[in-house]
Protein backbone atom coordinates (compact mmCIF):
# COMPACT_ATOMS: atom_id res chain seq x y z
CA UNK A 1 0.00 0.00 0.00
CA UNK A 2 1.23 3.31 -0.89
CA UNK A 3 0.86 6.73 0.94
CA UNK A 4 -1.49 7.90 -1.49
CA UNK A 5 -3.80 5.17 -0.95
CA UNK A 6 -3.01 5.19 2.88
CA UNK A 7 -4.63 8.62 2.54
CA UNK A 8 -7.68 7.83 0.47
CA UNK A 9 -8.12 4.84 3.23
CA UNK A 10 -8.28 7.67 5.45
CA UNK A 11 -9.83 10.06 3.62
CA UNK A 12 -12.76 6.84 3.02
CA UNK A 13 -12.95 6.36 6.78
CA UNK A 14 -13.08 9.77 7.92
CA UNK A 15 -16.09 10.45 5.91
CA UNK A 16 -17.93 7.18 6.96
CA UNK A 17 -17.40 7.02 10.64
CA UNK A 18 -16.99 10.76 11.33
CA UNK A 19 -19.06 12.23 9.11
CA UNK A 20 -16.25 14.98 8.35
CA UNK A 21 -13.38 15.46 5.80
CA UNK A 22 -9.94 14.21 6.65
CA UNK A 23 -8.03 17.42 4.14
CA UNK A 24 -4.55 17.01 4.80
CA UNK A 25 -2.53 14.09 4.00
CA UNK A 26 -1.14 10.93 5.58
CA UNK A 27 1.97 8.55 5.39
CA UNK A 28 3.62 5.41 6.11
CA UNK A 29 6.53 6.00 9.11
CA UNK A 30 8.66 3.24 9.33
CA UNK A 31 10.29 5.00 12.42
CA UNK A 32 7.56 4.37 14.54
CA UNK A 33 8.32 1.38 16.84
CA UNK A 34 5.79 0.76 19.26
CA UNK A 35 3.59 2.98 18.29
CA UNK A 36 0.81 2.26 15.98
CA UNK A 37 0.13 5.92 14.39
CA UNK A 38 0.95 9.67 15.19
CA UNK A 39 -1.17 12.43 14.65
CA UNK A 40 0.96 16.29 13.79
CA UNK A 41 -0.99 19.00 15.57
CA UNK A 42 1.99 21.39 13.51
CA UNK A 43 0.80 20.57 9.99
CA UNK A 44 -2.46 18.00 10.60
CA UNK A 45 -0.45 15.01 9.05
CA UNK A 46 -0.92 11.57 10.05
CA UNK A 47 1.89 9.52 10.18
CA UNK A 48 1.36 5.35 10.59
CA UNK A 49 3.60 2.37 11.29
CA UNK A 50 3.63 -0.36 8.71
CA UNK A 51 4.27 -3.28 10.43
CA UNK A 52 0.36 -2.22 11.38
CA UNK A 53 -0.06 -3.07 7.78
CA UNK A 54 1.80 -5.92 7.32
CA UNK A 55 1.97 -8.12 10.73
CA UNK A 56 -1.83 -7.23 12.00
CA UNK A 57 -3.79 -6.92 8.61
CA UNK A 58 -6.50 -4.37 7.55
CA UNK A 59 -8.54 -4.55 10.50
CA UNK A 60 -5.90 -3.78 12.83
CA UNK A 61 -4.97 -0.98 10.65
CA UNK A 62 -8.75 0.63 10.33
CA UNK A 63 -8.61 0.58 13.93
CA UNK A 64 -5.64 2.29 14.47
CA UNK A 65 -6.37 5.08 11.65
CA UNK A 66 -9.98 5.62 13.77
CA UNK A 67 -7.83 6.57 16.50
CA UNK A 68 -5.75 9.25 14.98
CA UNK A 69 -8.58 10.36 13.44
CA UNK A 70 -10.08 10.60 16.92
CA UNK A 71 -7.36 13.17 17.68
CA UNK A 72 -7.75 14.92 14.38
CA UNK A 73 -11.10 15.91 14.19
CA UNK A 74 -11.36 16.64 18.21
CA UNK A 75 -8.18 18.63 17.45
CA UNK A 76 -9.87 20.70 14.71
CA UNK A 77 -13.08 20.78 16.71
CA UNK A 78 -11.30 22.72 19.46
CA UNK A 79 -12.04 19.76 21.87
CA UNK A 80 -9.76 18.12 25.01
CA UNK A 81 -7.84 15.81 22.44
CA UNK A 82 -5.64 13.71 24.68
CA UNK A 83 -5.94 10.09 25.71
CA UNK A 84 -6.81 10.84 28.96
CA UNK A 85 -9.97 13.25 28.32
CA UNK A 86 -13.17 12.22 28.25
CA UNK A 87 -14.72 13.47 25.12
CA UNK A 88 -11.32 11.32 23.14
CA UNK A 89 -12.68 8.07 25.08
CA UNK A 90 -16.36 8.87 24.39
CA UNK A 91 -15.71 9.40 20.76
CA UNK A 92 -13.05 6.39 20.38
CA UNK A 93 -15.75 3.67 21.68
CA UNK A 94 -18.77 5.41 19.35
CA UNK A 95 -16.18 4.54 16.47
CA UNK A 96 -14.81 1.15 17.36
CA UNK A 97 -11.18 2.32 16.89
CA UNK A 98 -8.20 0.98 18.97
CA UNK A 99 -7.67 1.90 22.27
CA UNK A 100 -4.01 0.73 22.80
CA UNK A 101 -1.40 -0.44 19.45
CA UNK A 102 -1.25 -3.91 18.74
CA UNK A 103 2.82 -4.03 18.53
CA UNK A 104 4.47 -5.23 21.70
CA UNK A 105 7.45 -2.90 23.23
CA UNK A 106 10.87 -4.70 21.97
CA UNK A 107 12.47 -4.10 25.70
CA UNK A 108 11.24 -6.94 27.35
CA UNK A 109 13.68 -6.81 30.45
CA UNK A 110 16.29 -4.36 32.73
CA UNK A 111 19.34 -6.16 34.24
CA UNK A 112 20.08 -4.75 37.46
CA UNK A 113 23.65 -5.21 39.68
CA UNK A 114 22.72 -6.93 42.90
CA UNK A 115 25.63 -5.77 46.12
CA UNK A 116 25.62 -6.67 49.44
CA UNK A 117 27.02 -4.86 52.35
CA UNK A 118 29.71 -7.20 53.88
CA UNK A 119 28.69 -6.13 57.74
CA UNK A 120 25.39 -5.57 57.68
CA UNK A 121 23.74 -7.19 54.78
CA UNK A 122 21.99 -5.02 53.47
CA UNK A 123 21.19 -5.48 49.61
CA UNK A 124 21.59 -2.81 47.07
CA UNK A 125 20.30 -2.98 43.20
CA UNK A 126 21.79 -0.95 40.76
CA UNK A 127 20.87 -0.50 37.14
CA UNK A 128 24.76 0.59 36.32
CA UNK A 129 27.76 -0.84 38.16
CA UNK A 130 29.44 0.90 40.87
CA UNK A 131 33.17 1.19 41.65
CA UNK A 132 33.21 -1.13 44.90
CA UNK A 133 36.67 0.61 45.81
CA UNK A 134 34.84 4.29 45.83
CA UNK A 135 31.66 3.37 47.44
CA UNK A 136 30.33 2.19 50.45
CA UNK A 137 27.30 0.52 52.44
CA UNK A 138 25.07 3.68 53.01
CA UNK A 139 23.86 2.44 56.31
CA UNK A 140 27.35 1.39 58.58
CA UNK A 141 30.04 2.66 56.26
CA UNK A 142 31.57 -0.34 55.36
CA UNK A 143 32.75 -2.47 52.21
CA UNK A 144 30.16 -3.87 49.65
CA UNK A 145 30.56 -6.96 47.54
CA UNK A 146 29.05 -7.88 44.65
CA UNK A 147 26.60 -10.55 44.26
CA UNK A 148 25.01 -11.36 40.97
CA UNK A 149 22.84 -9.77 37.97
CA UNK A 150 19.31 -9.93 37.54
CA UNK A 151 16.71 -10.12 34.79
CA UNK A 152 14.08 -8.25 35.71
CA UNK A 153 10.59 -8.57 33.41
CA UNK A 154 9.57 -4.92 32.29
Amino acid sequence: MSDQELTELIQKVSQEYFGKPFIHRAMFNSRLRTTGGRFHLNDRHIDINPRIYQEFGNQALIGVIKHELCHYHLYNDGLPAQHKDRSFKVLLKQVGGLRYSPIQSTVKSKTYHVYECSKCHTIYRRVKKINLRKYVCGKCHSKLKYLKDIKISA
